[in-house]
């Protein structure tokens, strides 16, 4: 019987050593060009977060600019283009993502900011970050499954960029579209890209997103291992509410106002009604002055919901943005609120509620316990880490993203999939 042929290790490292450089390359590309334009949009934010907070009668105005969102969308033929879903599709499947979607999506956010609809950043960041990806990629004739790999380069790159947080960027696009499955393939382009992009948004004066958190004593207290538990499930709850709201809004608009046109305006007026009846701009664009304020220890008592109101609203219209910022700022305000009933000091619940309902509603609970770590300095880490483990189990299936696949069960270790895996496994051994 013949020997079976084995490859020479010389060639084989020979050949990974080529395909290495092309990908560093290539990340270096895509950690450059996504920095530039993220760094870029971030600041575009902050100006028209700075003027609409100085020119009330913006929000006003809110109806055009919906109008003009649906027109540019209208026009370019990407009306159904599907957002941040179609990133995770891409990053999954290695299909081509339209570069089209980075100048709408970027020009787009900024109007619904400037305006004043209810959104987030980040969500536009991964599809900056992930168009650009895959359009190096394309370019480069990179197979389906590298496309892939740059495609959550890109959205590494994108998240660094406007949030300043690198590690939990790279396995945030790793664990994100494939829940129970971690793409490590992807581990080295997205680093590169991630620390690329976060090193040119700190050229440019752009400062990470950070707390400053009181020091907690060292050592596990049973108590408050116990309320961190329960603000857990509360966080979960709150975390499928705002998934079911996001949902729901858009599916509504649909069935009772066809036109995309007349949607948008509706989502507008709307969105300025309440604004009105509230009293206040709290819940107009991201909130970052809000999560601020709940992480010093001082929140309204349905602020949560209220943003959680205005947001499905707002995205349910056909306004663009993304849901990460809300769900922090949802987080923070629930967990500033509900520390004090259960007896936790509420500035320390705002910062665990914040990370509760963040893994909550991506399902990425190591992403977001090192969010913790880089947001707060690792103050509390075990009880980060067990907030994020309780609120991903008791959050069930709901996920911002519909694209998003949860491929194993939560709770069940017998699940049909998880043993057709081990029998792969034990077939290829």
């Amino acid at each position: 019987m013949e020997e079976e042929k084995r490859e020479d290790p010389a060639d084989l490292f020979r050949a990974g050593g080529r395909l290495l450089f092309r990908w560093v390359m290539m990340s270096v590309l895509i950690g450059v060009t996504v920095g530039i334009v993220g760094a870029s949009f971030h600041l575009v934010l902050e100006w028209v977060t700075e003027y609409r907070m100085t020119h009330g009668w913006l929000l006003y105005c809110l109806p055009l600019a919906g109008l003009v969102i649906i027109f540019l969308y209208d026009k370019t033929k990407m009306l159904q283009d599907g957002g941040t879903n179609s990133i995770l599709l891409a990053a999954r499947s290695g299909e081509n993502v339209p570069l089209l979607q980075l100048p709408l999506i970027y020009i787009s956010t900024a109007l619904t900011h400037l305006f004043g609809g209810s959104a987030g950043r980040e969500g536009a960041a991964l599809q900056i970050g992930g168009s650009i990806g895959s359009f190096w990629s394309d370019r480069a004739k990179f197979s389906e499954g590298e496309k892939s790999i740059f495609t959550m380069c890109g959205m590494s790159a994108g998240f660094a960029a406007l949030f300043g947080t690198p590690i939990t960027s790279v396995v945030f696009a790793m664990e994100v579209t494939t829940v129970g499955v971690m793409h490590y393939t992807a581990i080295v382009p997205c680093i590169i890209g991630a620390l690329i992009a976060a090193g040119i948004s700190d050229a440019l004066g752009i400062a990470p997103t950070a707390f400053t958190l009181a020091p907690i004593s060292a050592g596990i207290d049973p108590l408050l291992c116990l309320q961190v538990a329960v603000l857990a499930v509360g966080c979960a709850v709150v975390g499928m509410l705002f998934c079911m709201a996001l949902h729901m809004s858009g599916k509504v608009y649909q069935h009772y106002v066809k036109n995309p046109y007349l949607r948008v305006v509706v989502g507008a007026v709307l969105v300025i009604i309440i604004t009105l009846l509230l009293g206040t701009r709290d819940y107009n664009g991201a909130g970052m002055d809000v999560i601020i304020r709940a992480v010093s220890g001082e929140a309204a008592g349905f602020a949560f919901l209220w943003k959680i109101i205005l947001t499905a609203v707002t995205l349910g219209a056909g306004f663009k943005g993304g849901e990460i910022v809300p769900s922090l700022f949802i987080g923070a305000t629930f967990g500033c609120v509900a520390g004090k009933l259960i007896g936790l000091d509420p500035a320390f619940a705002a910062c665990l509620g914040m990370m509760g309902v963040f893994c909550s509603v991506t399902n990425c609970p190591l992403a977001t316990t090192i969010l913790s770590i880089e947001l707060f300095g690792g103050v509390g880490l075990i009880y980060f880490a067990l907030i994020c483990a309780i609120s991903y189990t008791f959050s069930g299936y709901y996920s911002l993203y519909s694209a998003q696949r949860i491929l194993l069960s939560k709770l069940n270790p017998e699940s049909e999939r998880l043993q057709e895996m081990v029998k792969d496994l034990h077939k290829t051994a």
